[in-house]
Protein backbone atom coordinates (compact mmCIF):
# COMPACT_ATOMS: atom_id res chain seq x y z
CA UNK A 1 0.00 0.00 0.00
CA UNK A 2 1.36 3.52 -1.05
CA UNK A 3 0.92 5.66 1.55
CA UNK A 4 1.24 9.82 1.11
CA UNK A 5 4.13 11.07 3.04
CA UNK A 6 1.48 13.49 4.79
CA UNK A 7 -0.57 11.93 7.38
CA UNK A 8 -0.45 8.80 6.03
CA UNK A 9 1.96 7.54 9.36
CA UNK A 10 -1.26 9.47 11.80
CA UNK A 11 -3.95 7.62 9.87
CA UNK A 12 -1.88 4.42 9.80
CA UNK A 13 -1.63 4.98 13.88
CA UNK A 14 -5.30 5.85 13.68
CA UNK A 15 -5.95 2.33 12.48
CA UNK A 16 -3.39 0.34 14.86
CA UNK A 17 -5.23 2.28 17.60
CA UNK A 18 -8.60 0.97 16.39
CA UNK A 19 -7.35 -2.44 16.32
CA UNK A 20 -6.70 -2.33 19.46
CA UNK A 21 -9.45 -0.73 20.95
CA UNK A 22 -11.54 -4.18 19.66
CA UNK A 23 -9.93 -5.42 22.89
CA UNK A 24 -10.91 -3.16 25.62
CA UNK A 25 -14.74 -4.95 26.03
CA UNK A 26 -12.99 -8.13 26.70
CA UNK A 27 -10.12 -6.80 28.98
CA UNK A 28 -12.75 -5.44 31.56
CA UNK A 29 -13.55 -8.63 33.46
CA UNK A 30 -9.73 -9.44 33.22
CA UNK A 31 -6.90 -8.20 35.65
CA UNK A 32 -2.97 -8.17 35.44
CA UNK A 33 -0.85 -9.98 38.58
CA UNK A 34 0.02 -6.95 39.90
CA UNK A 35 -3.41 -5.27 40.15
CA UNK A 36 -2.85 -1.77 38.71
CA UNK A 37 -2.11 0.30 35.94
CA UNK A 38 0.68 -0.64 33.37
CA UNK A 39 2.13 2.49 33.23
CA UNK A 40 3.63 3.27 30.17
CA UNK A 41 4.54 0.10 28.33
CA UNK A 42 4.16 1.75 25.22
CA UNK A 43 5.08 5.01 24.99
CA UNK A 44 8.81 5.85 24.11
CA UNK A 45 11.54 5.58 26.90
CA UNK A 46 14.78 4.36 27.45
CA UNK A 47 16.01 2.26 29.95
CA UNK A 48 19.65 1.63 31.76
CA UNK A 49 21.85 0.04 28.86
CA UNK A 50 23.55 -2.47 31.84
CA UNK A 51 21.07 -5.18 32.59
CA UNK A 52 20.94 -6.15 36.33
CA UNK A 53 21.96 -9.92 34.82
CA UNK A 54 20.06 -11.74 31.55
CA UNK A 55 19.64 -15.20 31.12
CA UNK A 56 22.09 -18.04 30.94
CA UNK A 57 21.92 -17.73 26.92
CA UNK A 58 21.20 -14.05 25.98
CA UNK A 59 21.48 -14.66 21.89
CA UNK A 60 18.93 -17.93 22.27
CA UNK A 61 16.60 -15.97 24.46
CA UNK A 62 16.37 -12.76 22.34
CA UNK A 63 15.78 -15.04 19.36
CA UNK A 64 12.87 -17.06 21.03
CA UNK A 65 11.69 -13.59 22.02
CA UNK A 66 11.29 -12.39 18.67
CA UNK A 67 10.27 -15.37 17.38
CA UNK A 68 7.14 -15.51 19.99
CA UNK A 69 6.32 -11.92 20.29
CA UNK A 70 6.27 -12.15 16.05
CA UNK A 71 4.09 -14.99 16.06
CA UNK A 72 1.83 -13.28 18.94
CA UNK A 73 1.29 -10.83 17.10
CA UNK A 74 0.70 -11.90 13.94
CA UNK A 75 -3.16 -12.63 12.94
CA UNK A 76 -2.68 -16.12 11.01
CA UNK A 77 -1.39 -17.33 14.46
CA UNK A 78 -4.57 -19.75 15.44
CA UNK A 79 -5.58 -18.60 18.95
CA UNK A 80 -4.88 -21.43 21.05
CA UNK A 81 -0.85 -20.69 20.36
CA UNK A 82 -1.37 -16.82 21.01
CA UNK A 83 -2.82 -17.91 24.23
CA UNK A 84 0.87 -20.02 25.10
CA UNK A 85 2.68 -16.63 23.77
CA UNK A 86 0.81 -14.01 26.04
CA UNK A 87 1.50 -14.04 30.13
CA UNK A 88 -1.34 -15.79 31.88
CA UNK A 89 -2.83 -16.79 28.23
CA UNK A 90 -5.20 -19.02 29.53
CA UNK A 91 -6.84 -15.72 31.43
CA UNK A 92 -6.79 -13.25 28.63
CA UNK A 93 -8.02 -16.11 26.33
CA UNK A 94 -11.49 -14.06 26.09
CA UNK A 95 -9.19 -10.96 25.03
CA UNK A 96 -7.69 -12.85 22.12
CA UNK A 97 -10.71 -14.45 21.07
CA UNK A 98 -12.03 -10.83 20.66
CA UNK A 99 -8.61 -9.46 19.21
CA UNK A 100 -9.05 -12.67 16.82
CA UNK A 101 -12.12 -11.42 15.59
CA UNK A 102 -11.90 -7.93 14.69
CA UNK A 103 -11.04 -7.37 10.89
CA UNK A 104 -8.41 -4.18 11.50
CA UNK A 105 -6.54 -6.65 13.92
CA UNK A 106 -6.28 -9.15 10.73
CA UNK A 107 -4.00 -6.25 9.47
CA UNK A 108 -1.97 -5.51 12.56
CA UNK A 109 1.40 -7.01 13.19
CA UNK A 110 4.75 -6.10 15.10
CA UNK A 111 8.25 -6.29 14.28
CA UNK A 112 10.91 -6.69 17.48
CA UNK A 113 13.91 -4.07 16.86
CA UNK A 114 15.48 -4.35 20.06
CA UNK A 115 15.58 -6.66 23.53
CA UNK A 116 17.64 -5.33 26.20
CA UNK A 117 17.31 -8.10 29.30
CA UNK A 118 16.26 -6.52 32.48
CA UNK A 119 16.80 -9.49 34.88
CA UNK A 120 17.16 -13.48 33.54
CA UNK A 121 13.37 -13.26 33.32
CA UNK A 122 12.19 -10.53 32.20
CA UNK A 123 13.46 -8.02 28.90
CA UNK A 124 12.23 -4.31 27.79
CA UNK A 125 11.42 -5.05 24.28
CA UNK A 126 11.49 -2.38 21.13
CA UNK A 127 9.05 -2.66 18.19
CA UNK A 128 7.27 -1.42 15.22
CA UNK A 129 2.97 -1.90 15.51
CA UNK A 130 2.66 -2.56 11.71
CA UNK A 131 -0.57 -1.91 9.80
CA UNK A 132 -1.04 -3.32 6.70
CA UNK A 133 3.00 -4.05 6.54
CA UNK A 134 3.31 -0.37 7.08
CA UNK A 135 5.01 1.15 10.67
CA UNK A 136 1.70 2.63 12.40
CA UNK A 137 3.28 2.91 16.22
CA UNK A 138 7.26 3.05 15.65
CA UNK A 139 9.54 2.51 18.27
CA UNK A 140 7.07 0.95 20.72
CA UNK A 141 7.73 -0.40 23.88
CA UNK A 142 6.58 -3.35 25.53
CA UNK A 143 7.77 -6.25 28.06
CA UNK A 144 8.51 -9.98 27.74
CA UNK A 145 8.50 -12.08 30.45
CA UNK A 146 9.61 -15.79 31.33
CA UNK A 147 6.66 -18.11 31.98
CA UNK A 148 6.84 -21.96 32.06
CA UNK A 149 10.23 -21.75 30.28
CA UNK A 150 8.35 -19.67 27.54
CA UNK A 151 8.93 -16.14 26.81
CA UNK A 152 5.74 -14.90 26.69
CA UNK A 153 4.76 -10.72 25.82
CA UNK A 154 3.23 -9.25 28.75
CA UNK A 155 0.16 -9.12 30.19
CA UNK A 156 1.34 -5.00 30.60
CA UNK A 157 2.29 -4.57 26.93
CA UNK A 158 -1.09 -5.61 26.29
CA UNK A 159 -2.90 -3.30 28.63
CA UNK A 160 -0.59 -0.77 27.15
CA UNK A 161 -1.78 -0.54 23.53
CA UNK A 162 -5.84 -0.53 25.29
CA UNK A 163 -4.47 2.77 27.56
CA UNK A 164 -2.87 3.97 24.17
CA UNK A 165 -6.05 3.83 22.40
CA UNK A 166 -7.34 6.62 25.28
CA UNK A 167 -9.89 3.40 26.61
CA UNK A 168 -8.91 2.82 30.56
CA UNK A 169 -9.78 -0.68 31.59
CA UNK A 170 -10.26 -1.80 34.83
CA UNK A 171 -7.29 -4.31 35.66
CA UNK A 172 -5.32 -2.88 33.16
Amino acid sequence: MDVARRGGRSRLAVLGAVAVLALAPALTSCSNDNGGKSGGTVSPSSSSSSPASAPADPVAAKARITKNWTAFFNPKTPLAEKVKLLENGEQMRPVLAAFAGDKNAAMTAAKVTGIEFTSATDANVTYDLLVGGSPALPGSKGTSVLQNDTWKVSVKTLCGLVELSGVTVPGC
